[in-house]
């Protein structure tokens, strides 16, 4: 399982690094660059499995999430 993944602002399209939650799902987080407020598109259940190149560690190990 990977916990590291790559969020992309769609806004400013600046990209971050980040450590993934195991036990929880991210619902928000502020881009570093433009400071906008990201929030899962519809039909995701977080932040990573809607902007980040790695999905949620839940739905990387079950195919679904919290």
């Amino acid at each position: 399982m990977q916990l590291l993944s790559t969020l992309v602002c769609p806004s400013c399209r600046h990209s971050s690094t980040e450590a993934m939650p195991t036990d929880a799902c991210q619902f928000f987080y502020d881009c570093k660059d433009c400071g906008q407020r990201l929030k899962p598109k519809p039909g995701d259940c977080c932040v990573f499995c809607s902007y980040g190149s790695v999905p949620c560690p839940p739905v990387q190990q079950n195919g679904k999430c919290c």
